[in-house]
Order: structure tokens, then sequence, then C-alpha cells
């Protein structure tokens, strides 16, 4: 058998197929970069520094602000380094970590929002038993269960991948390292690989998507049955930037990701990519803080321009 060189580094392509469009794309996606970070950081600090904010849907929004910031700042600096210069090489540790991080953070803001749609399903068909359904100690397990869940299964993913031998090329067609073209580099066997990228999607994807879609079952059949127009529209205003969200973020998962590695989409991918990496952790601070008066108050005390 003759001697195989691993590969010790990636190269992430980035956009670097469309050249004339890396100066309008660096400027973009710096400015997305920072308005994502700036109104993450500010529901941060409004939450906790607001005592009227802590309930358990602010309790939840603080921890998909967090998961927000972890996720566009695991590729951001690395993308936009790679659109100022000839090659982006990122070593093999760095992927590695890469990968982990964002995936950890995708994976649980996936899982938050189901946790978010069980909550405005308890404020909405049981306003009764809210406190006791979604007490404090029963919002820190549900919290502290998604992050320890999905850190557990991004270490499984993270581990097979760092089983698979890489023999070259080491071209990423990506701008950030992530498991279908990694697979596609790899030249040793993917099946246990694909085996639990399908079992991932199923879980997140699929059955995620499916207990939200039942938990806003319930909700709109409580709305329907209200009898006041302002009771309805009081009841919707609770939920509705949470929906937003919900739409907007599962479109850009079941774009991009709910198919076979073999059939993998490049330029696909990186679209969804930027979706849910910069987009969307813009975005939500946004829908949140325009949806929501009782943020946009709290918000009124670090931003002073805002109390005018």
């Amino acid at each position: 058998m003759r001697n195989q060189t691993l590969v010790t580094e990636f190269i992430l392509q980035g956009f670097s197929e469309h050249p004339q469009y890396q100066l309008l794309l660096f400027t973009c996606f710096l400015f997305l970069y920072c308005v994502a970070l700036t109104g993450n950081v500010l529901i941060i600090l409004a939450i906790t520094c607001n005592p009227g904010l802590h309930t358990p849907m602010y309790f939840f929004l603080f921890n998909l602000a967090t998961m927000d910031i972890i996720c566009t700042s695991s590729i951001m600096p690395k993308a936009l380094k790679g659109l100022v210069s000839k090659k982006n090489p990122i070593s093999y540790a760095g992927c590695m970590a890469q990968l982990y991080f964002l995936t950890w953070s995708a994976s649980s803001e996936l899982l938050l929002l189901t946790v978010m749609a069980y909550d405005r399903y308890a404020a909405i068909c049981h306003p009764l038993h809210y406190s006791t359904m979604m007490s404090t100690a029963s919002c820190s397990v549900l919290a502290a269960g998604v992050w320890a869940l999905c850190a557990f299964n991004t270490a499984i993913h993270t581990g097979l991948m760092t089983r698979l031998n890489f023999c070259g090329p080491n071209v990423i067609t990506h701008f950030f390292c992530e498991v279908p073209p990694l697979l596609l580099l790899s030249c040793s066997s993917t099946y246990v690989n694909s085996v639990m990228i399908v079992l991932a999607d199923a879980f997140y994807g699929v059955l995620n998507f499916l207990m939200t879609v039942v938990s806003y079952g319930f909700i709109i059949s409580s709305i329907l049955k209200m009898r006041t127009s302002e009771g309805k529209q009081k009841a919707f205003s609770t939920c509705s930037s949470h929906l937003t969200v919900v739409c907007m973020y599962y479109t850009a998962v079941f774009y991009a990701y709910i198919s076979p590695v073999s059939s993998y989409n490049a330029e696909k991918s990186k679209l969804a990519g930027v979706l849910y990496t910069m987009l969307s952790p813009t975005l939500n601070p946004l829908i949140y803080t325009l949806r929501n008066k009782e943020v946009k108050a709290a918000l009124r005390k670090f931003l002073p321009f805002l109390r005018n």
C-alpha cells in the first residue's frame, strides 16, 4: 500500500467563484454581523437589567440571543477574512472547532424554538396553570436540557468526523466548515456519519417541526374560541414574533439540509448558510423588538434616542 498524506488544513472556497461581488458581499456581511452582535447584546442586557422581563418567555429569548451570538461569531470572522484574501485556509483543528460550535448553536436554536412554542401553548391554552407549568425550575431544566442535549449530539457528530481520513483534495465548497462538504472530501467510509445525519435530521428537522406545528394548532384553536376581538388580538400578539422567527428559520433549514448528502448542492447550501448564520441572528432581535412593547421600553434605558 502506498503512503497517504493526510490533510492538515482545508481551504474554504467561500464566494471565490464570484470575485466581482466580493467587496459588496464583504460590506453586507460586515454590516449584518455588526447589527446581529449589537441587537442580540442589547436584548441580553435589556432582559438582564429589567426585572419586569424576568419571565419564562424572555428567559428563553435571552437563551436565543446567546445562541445567535455563538452561531454568527463562529463563522463570520473567518468568512469576512476570506472575502478580502485570495485564499482562506483553516487548520484541521480550527475546522473541527468551527463545526462543533456552529452545529451546537444552530441545533440548540431549533430545539429552543420548540420549547418557546410550548411556552406560548402553556400561556394561551392553560393560563391558570401557566405559573406551575413554566416555573423557574421548569424553565431552567428545559434550557439546560437544550444546551446539554445539543452539546452531546454535536460531540457525537464531531467525534465521528475526526475519525475520518482526509487525503486530498482539501477545498471545502462553502464559506465555513459544514458536515456535507466535509464528508464529500473524506477518503474513508462515511456510512456511520450519514446514518447519524439522517437521525439528526429526523429529530431536529422533522420531529421538532411537528411538535411546533401541533403546539400552534392548539394555540390557534384556543384563540378562535375567545369571545372578544381584543382577547384574540392580544393572544396572537404574544406569539406572532416567535411564529415569524420559526417560519424564517425552518425555511432555511428545510431548503438546505433535509436531503441526502449525496445530493449536496454547494450554491444552495451557501444561500441557506447566509440565511441561518447571518440573516436570522440579525433579524431575530429586530422582530422581537419591533413587535414587543415591553422589550422596546427596556431598550430605551440603553438607547436614549428611542425615548423620543
